[in-house]
């Protein structure tokens, strides 16, 4: 799906909620979904980068955005019940979910990776998307078909030294994903995860600070799996790990 060409408006009348829309794969993604017709709804936790987003999306002149201000860190399960009942009172439903907000934490032998530390990794990129996604499951299962998609990464199905709780709730992250597919099988839901692979980003230069970025690949140029999962073109993949490169 490295190659797939969405068709014009491919996503009109959707209503897509992006997480960690503020930059990077999540603000591309945004940008994208709103010139293909899309309701977005921007979530994250800096108000200035969301607002960004928005005004940039607004010059388009077609979809208007909506910015969801949440801290995942800190939003317990209720923030997540009033989001959803929200987002069913405004849009009346939620087409797609994407899971793409994460942190890195701090890369190190396993022996000596700190608790706040681990339980910040584990927060964000795994209790937060159980919390969500559990949340929205109701509002999803009013749309035609949904899709969900869970960001995933080359250390999420492969371990390595010194990647630590980021590793392990990726390995976590598309475990879920699995369960979820499985279980929602016979429904409209669908639920697949994305490995971006070696992307321009922030997160990216934090692992890697003295790589060449010229050599990685731009959020633009991965889009095209990410337009795929979300579109009705894949309402047949479910319980999938793609990879964008």
């Amino acid at each position: 799906m490295k190659q797939y060409q969405p068709k014009l408006a491919c996503l009109a009348g959707k209503t897509i909620l992006i997480t960690g829309a503020g930059d990077g794969i999540g603000k591309t993604l945004a940008i994208h979904c709103a010139q293909q017709g899309a309701s977005v709804i921007l979530l994250g936790k800096t108000v200035k980068k969301l607002e960004a987003v928005y005004d940039e999306i607004a010059l388009l002149g077609q979809q208007q955005a909506s910015i969801l201000p949440v801290d995942l860190k800190g939003a317990t399960e209720s923030h997540y019940e009033d989001l959803a009942d929200t987002i069913k009172r405004e849009y009346g439903k939620l087409d797609a979910l994407v899971h793409n907000a994460s942190v890195l934490g701090v890369l190190g032998p396993f022996a000596q990776i700190e608790k706040s530390t681990w339980d910040d990794v584990i927060q964000v990129n795994l209790t937060s998307q159980f919390m969500l996604t559990k949340a929205l499951i109701p509002v999803l299962s009013l749309a035609k078909n949904a899709s969900t998609i869970f960001t995933t990464s080359g250390v999420g199905n492969q371990g390595r030294a010194y990647w630590g709780a980021y590793s392990i709730s990726k390995f976590a992250t598309e475990g879920m994903m699995q369960t979820l597919a499985d279980e929602f099988e016979k429904s409209t839901l669908r639920f697949n995860a994305i490995n971006p692979g070696a992307t321009r980003t922030g997160m990216r230069a934090s692992a890697f600070p003295a790589e060449d970025i010229s050599l990685l690949k731009t959020p633009e140029d991965i889009m095209p799996t990410y337009l795929y999962l979300l579109s009705d073109d894949s309402t047949e993949v479910n319980g999938q790990r793609l990879n964008a490169q």
